[in-house]
């Protein structure tokens, strides 16, 4: 896996291409990726009250916490604004928005010391995102809306690019996670019973890859890349806010990444939206990922 730590220059055809070689991006905070991260600083803020929401978990119970979470994060998912920001912001980095699909931006939290790690505060093992049904021409973006640390980000582990991992991956099916699963995340705290896709043998977690984007800053990567949450020991919880996009033309001819292990049923492409317009993936394209892999 190749690192690109400045701002790229290519195309969003060339960046694609390398992303699907196991290259990571980073690119600098900008204005349309700014009014993202404020309009969700917006939202935080207002949520937490007269508590600084990277400290509040200092103060609340546990339970609590994860109320406010389990309000917040479905509004932010949820609000007109946050798809018309984000429809701004991929036109910004040369995203064709007849031919790009984005699905809806979340926000994420990472708490600090295992305050909360489960359900809506979910800490990420390693993983790649298709083993979750996503196509290999998923491109992955991320966002931190405040000040991030080494120690609050997440890591990639960049031997594993070429490499499969024994995973749960073929017990996965996303039509039924979305019918048992998706919509109870706030009921878990203290442990995440959901039956989730996970690494079936010792992960080596070195080498490994941490970038630090600034507040506004993106990176992006392909979802193929093994990825995990750091485990958080600032002091202070992280909120950011992650997306995925693809482009139609890659999904029809398949052009995509690599895939190793992945053995998941069912298709995430019926979330995407186009950007132009709303418009969903067309039910021929997403009815031909139908089945494995």
């Amino acid at each position: 896996m190749t690192v690109t730590y400045s701002n790229p220059r290519f195309d969003d055809d060339e960046r694609r291409s390398r992303l699907f070689d196991g290259q990571v991006l980073l690119y600098p905070a900008r204005t349309e990726s700014t009014a993202l991260i404020e309009f969700a600083q917006g939202m935080i803020t207002e949520a937490f009250g007269e508590r600084d929401p990277e400290l509040a978990q200092h103060d609340l119970p546990v339970e609590e916490f994860a109320g406010i979470l389990s309000d917040l994060k479905p509004a932010f998912i949820h609000h007109p604004r946050s798809k018309e920001l984000l429809q701004a912001m991929l036109v910004a980095f040369g995203c064709d928005p007849e031919t790009t699909y984005f699905d809806v931006p979340r926000m994420r939290s990472s708490t600090s010391n295992d305050y909360l790690t489960t359900g809506i505060a979910y800490a990420f093992h390693p993983h790649r995102d298709t083993w979750y049904s996503a196509p290999l021409s998923q491109v992955n973006w991320w966002i931190p809306i405040f000040e991030v640390v080494p120690e609050n980000v997440m890591t990639f582990h960049p031997r594993y690019w070429n490499n499969a991992v024994k995973n749960g991956s073929a017990k996965y099916d996303y039509y039924e996670w979305n019918r048992t699963s998706r919509f109870n995340a706030a009921q878990h705290i203290g442990v995440d019973t959901r039956e989730q896709p996970k690494p079936e043998e010792p992960i080596e977690l070195e080498p490994r890859v941490t970038l630090v984007p600034e507040p506004g800053g993106v990176m992006i990567f392909s979802g193929n890349q093994l990825h995990s949450s750091v485990p958080n020991t600032s002091g202070r919880t992280r909120f950011s806010i992650d997306f995925r996009t693809v482009n139609i033309e890659d999904v029809i001819k398949r052009r995509e990444a690599p895939n190793v292990d992945c053995a998941c049923t069912g298709t995430t492409l019926r979330d995407f939206l186009r950007v132009s317009d709303l418009e969903r993936m067309p039910e021929d394209v997403a009815l031909a990922y139908e089945g494995k892999a």
